[in-house]
């Protein structure tokens, strides 16, 4: 089955196994990599995965064809991942936010030209990254992520995380200022 057929979507919507098959081998790494910046972890990443490839599955009758899949299955994974999230935090209140399990941030692709000297202070800048998402709390890490990363406004992110304006922007400034601390050195 040709993966740029436009009647992929269709076929998959008809009940065709190989199409859905072929929708989730498409799109899987894209859906990973944002449930991994989502969630902060690859096993938190991987349930978002499965769950939103299972409501995805149970709703495909309702996807309309006018809109773009990938678009679609971005809508379940932010909010997939906003559900472990908010179960999380309701589970780990009384934690240490540095406590939390943390992964390594999705690789992004390589460069254009790629030489030794970049890889490697990509690597670094990755890790350092890392650690700096590390110190956020998972509602902080979803917070940044949502403005940050996926360019929502306040108002958007506060709906999404179900939290009042205020404690939205208190969120992402604890979280900008998290992240400056830890990678100002890196910066300098």
């Amino acid at each position: 089955m040709d993966e740029r057929d436009p009647s992929v979507v269709a076929k998959a919507r008809d009940g065709d196994r190989d199409a859905f098959r072929t929708l989730v081998e498409m799109h899987s790494r894209y859906i990973y990599s944002l449930a991994h910046r989502m969630t902060g972890n690859a096993q938190d990443a991987e349930d978002v995965v499965q769950e939103a490839w299972l409501k995805a599955h149970k709703q495909l009758s309702r996807f309309e064809a006018r809109a773009d899949f990938r678009t679609w299955m971005h809508r379940i994974t932010v909010n997939c991942s906003i559900d472990l999230i908010r179960a999380r935090r309701h589970r780990e209140d009384a934690h240490d936010p540095v406590d939390l399990e943390q992964g390594p941030l999705s690789e992004r692709g390589a460069e254009a030209q790629a030489t030794p000297e970049r890889m490697t202070a990509s690597s670094q800048i990755s890790d350092r990254v890392n650690e700096a998402l590390g110190l956020l709390t998972a509602l902080e890490r979803a917070a940044f992520t949502l403005r940050h990363v996926e360019g929502m406004s306040i108002e958007e992110v506060g709906a999404k995380l179900g939290m009042k304006t205020s404690a939205t922007k208190h969120s992402i400034f604890r979280a900008v200022k998290k992240m400056r601390a830890a990678l100002e050195p890196f910066a300098s």
